[in-house]
């Protein structure tokens, strides 16, 4: 029985009850809102022991939200982010939190140059929360390239993307919604997502406030940098830096540079929880990138391969600290060489 009929199926067992439930006219109004009550129970019960068992439901089962999972897997594969890793953990730990019911949506904002790692903790976050990760019903991503490349359809795009996460919201409350380059969209796109975004933003028919929005944005990687590289050259060590060392200065920085966040209502209305900065990468990051692309061909790493691929990169002209293009295409760059 494939996933249609399966549907199908329940949806007349449902039906049945119900209408027998209203055709026992013996039974008292209280008595039958009881039965209907009951049968509604029942029905969901016995959908999650089939049908939810073979196919994705928006249940505990196909989204464990796995955080601890998460942080492991961060920990374990993600260089030189010792602001971001940990920041996202605690946000989406509180978020998950069973002591206090969220209010509002958690919304976050990744900022960083290529190849820091923006993209991968997004996959990682839908890999961890979702049973069948970013391949989940309930994760959609919107490229800025692909599908809001024309600053003349912003209207177009606006509907679009607010019919779509409607849809999505009612289809499962615990939606994840990610948004990359960011820095390709045209300025507006996002005006209408400021009413699903904030508290008590959707009607009560729509439950808004279990849902994640990420939003990706190389902006403000120039801006880190130099920051980062400022302070180090004062004799501060990168680890000592910390969230409130970056986030004032990326709020401004995505309001004010082009881009799908300029002068948008989200960062007027305070709507963004979290700029969470990606840090570039420094030459002793990308040797475990390099290191870590060797593993996952089960090769061992071959130091002349690794030092000619260190010595092609480029680095920062102000500081000449970080590495311009961070760990970004080193995995064809090793695949290359071993092939």
């Amino acid at each position: 029985m494939n996933r249609k009929n399966v549907v199908s199926f329940l949806q007349f067992c449902f039906g049945a009850l119900i209408l027998w439930v209203r055709c026992s006219h013996s039974m008292e109004p209280m008595s039958i809102g009881a039965a209907i009550g009951a049968a509604s129970v029942g029905i969901s019960y016995f959908k999650g022991q089939t049908y939810c068992r073979l196919y994705e439901c928006c249940d505990d089962r196909s989204i464990p939200a796995n955080v601890q999972a998460l942080e492991k897997s961060l920990q374990e594969k993600v260089y030189g982010q010792h602001i971001a890793v940990p920041n996202i953990i605690s946000a989406l730990s509180a978020h998950f939190s069973s002591r206090v019911k969220s209010r509002k949506p958690l919304v976050l904002s990744f900022h960083g140059g290529p190849g820091t790692g923006k993209s991968f903790v997004a996959d990682q976050i839908a890999q961890a929360l979702y049973l069948q990760g970013s391949k989940s019903e309930y994760v959609a991503k919107f490229l800025g390239r692909a599908n809001f490349a024309q600053a003349a359809h912003v209207a177009t795009y606006k509907e679009h993307i607010d019919r779509e996460v409607h849809k999505r919201l009612t289809n499962c409350p615990r939606s994840l919604f990610i948004f990359d380059e960011v820095e390709k969209m045209p300025s507006g796109v996002f005006d209408t997502l400021k009413a699903l975004l904030d508290y008590n933003g959707l009607d009560d028919e729509i439950d808004n406030t279990q849902a994640i929005f990420i939003f990706l944005s190389n902006n403000g990687g120039t801006h880190i940098a130099e920051h980062l590289g400022n302070r180090m050259k004062g004799g501060k060590l990168r680890e000592d830096t910390r969230l409130s060392d970056y986030e004032p200065l990326l709020q401004k920085v995505a309001y004010s540079m082009d881009g799908g966040l300029k002068k948008t209502s989200l960062i007027e209305s305070f709507v963004i929880d979290h700029y969470i900065p990606f840090l570039p990468l420094e030459k002793a990051h990308v040797l475990k990138c390099l290191e870590a692309e060797f593993q996952r061909w089960k090769k061992t790493p071959d130091r002349n391969i690794i030092n000619d691929i260190l010595s092609s990169m480029t680095y920062d002209r102000i500081h000449a600290l970080f590495v311009s293009s961070g760990c970004k295409t080193l995995d064809k760059k090793v695949a290359m060489a071993i092939n």
